[in-house]
Formats: structure tokens, sequence, C-alpha cells
């Protein structure tokens, strides 16, 4: 039976996936083929169709698969203002259980992507057509080799915080840069239970970028009762209960201003503030470990 679950919701996902293709291929023709000035008409035209999209998903995801999520949010959230919104990240569900909290609460969101989800059919030519920014995530030792490979996600997050000035825009951004697992944290040293090192480079370039339209930071921690959560699991209708808990944080007065990439001591300035968030974030989940 969950086998059976698995494979309607697959169909459902895909199905409503297909159904809105024609329009995105549609609307991304015209969009190459208008000019620059004119483009935010068309891309208004293709908020609608992802926002539709996202709708038809997480209502048969709510009506079919039934999942028990508690979510606990700050108020005040608008459609009509600027978020940045950081996460860690267990499992491709937790994109859905953001949906599922913020969809229409907050403008059309944007996930900072991996640059190979850009040839996922149908898939990678919406996240280019809405303007996604694809990060190549080069490895410090690429970095070593070649410093100028990061100029190459800087310009890219440069140009979506450029025209995201005009519009209201949420960015998501898990800032681990990858689904955590133990095998991942050892690897890495994480000095976390639960988490992978967070990376500031993208939050710092963000504030920076759209610090005077940002109405804040919102920090989302998700919590998994299953300590292994897939998202084959969850469109079985098998995921264990979820916690969501969203807080908005005001953006620091210094941030703004501060030049990571340039000033060692600004740079060490936002280490030291996303790891101590990071910290407190690894705690509540300790504690949301122990209550069980």
């Amino acid at each position: 039976m969950p086998i059976l679950t698995g494979l309607v919701s697959a169909l459902l996902l895909a199905g409503n996936t297909l159904f809105w293709t024609l329009p995105l291929v549609a609307l991304t023709l015209i969009k190459l083929a208008t000019p620059r000035p004119w483009q935010p008409a068309v891309l208004k035209a293709l908020n609608a169709v992802a926002l539709n999209w996202i709708g038809f998903n997480l209502w048969w995801m709510r009506h079919w698969l039934k999942p028990t999520l508690d979510a606990r949010l700050p108020a005040g959230l608008t459609p009509d203002q600027w978020w940045l919104i950081i996460a860690n990240h267990r499992s491709w569900t937790d994109i859905f259980m953001l949906l599922t909290v913020f969809h229409r609460r907050v403008p059309m969101p944007r996930f900072f992507l991996k640059a190979s989800l850009f040839w996922i059919p149908v898939v990678g030519l919406a996240f280019w057509a809405l303007e996604f920014p694809f990060m190549r995530r080069y490895s410090r030792k690429q970095m070593a080799h070649n410093p100028r490979l990061a100029d190459i996600d800087r310009r890219a997050t440069e140009r979506m915080c450029r025209r995201a000035r005009h519009h209201p825009i949420t960015l998501f951004n898990f800032v681990e840069g990858t689904r955590f697992t133990p095998a991942k944290r050892d690897a890495s040293h994480s000095p976390y239970r639960h988490l992978l090192r967070p990376k500031a480079g993208g939050v710092a370039q963000v504030v920076r970028l759209l610090g005077d339209r940002l109405d804040g930071i919102i920090d989302v921690t998700l919590y998994y009762a299953s300590p292994a959560p897939s998202f084959w699991r969850f469109l079985c209708g098998q995921e264990g209960p979820i916690t969501l808990c969203a807080r908005r944080l005001a953006i620091p007065a210094w941030m703004p201003r501060a030049p990571y990439h340039d000033d060692p001591q600004q740079k060490a300035r936002f280490h030291a503030w996303i790891n101590a968030l990071w910290q407190e974030k690894d705690d509540w989940l300790d504690e949301a470990e122990r209550r069980g």
C-alpha cells in the first residue's frame, strides 16, 4: 500500500508539472523575445504559473498524504515584503514543507540552486525562466587552485538581487549547501550534532545588495521525527511528524555595510554571527530530539 501511495503521488506531481509545461514554455519564449524593460510583466505571468503549480501540489499533498506538520510562524508576513529565509536542510521534503507554510504569505519564492538542477527536464527550464540563481558550489580545493571561480556565483547572485530590488521577493537559502547526513557531518568535521557547517557568503551578499529593501531574515529550523527522512518516504505517506519553527531576525546594523569578500575581519564577523545562530539551532534540535 505505501508503494501504491508513492506511485500515485509521483503521478500527481508529474501530471501537475506536465499540465503547466505548455504555458511555461510559451511564456519563456515570449520572455526571450521581449526587450528587457518589458520583461517584468512576463515574469509576473511566469510567477502566476509557478504559484498555481505550487498551490495544486500543496492541495493534493494535504489531502492525499496528510503530513503531520507542526508549524510556528512569525506574525505580520505579507506578499508585499522582501525576505531572506535561511534553513537547515534534511530532505527534498523540506522544500514542500517551506512552501506549505509560506505559500502566498510571502512573495513568490526563489531558491539558491545547484547548477546541475538546470538540466532537469521542464523543471530546470522553469527555474531559469523564473530567474532562480544557480550556484556551482566549488570545493575549497578548486577555489584555492582558481580563486576567480568564486566570482561566477557572486555575479549570479548580483544579477538576481539587482532585478529583485524593484519587486518584492523571498529568497530561500539552505546555507549548509547540501542535505545533512551523519556521514557528511563527520567528513566535514562539523562541530554540530544535527547540522553541517553553514556558509555565510550568500547571506552576506544578499544582505549587502538588498539590505535597505529587506524586511528581515527568517530563520527556519526543520525537525523530522524520522532519523533519516526521505522524499520518497514522504510521497509514500510514511514520513513521521515534522516540526517547522520559524522566527524573524532583525538585520544587525553593521551587516549591510560589511564588505564580506574584501575585509577578513568583517568576514570573520559574519562567520561568528551565523555560527552562533547555528549553535542555537543545534541546541533546539537536541531539545526536540529529547522530547521525541
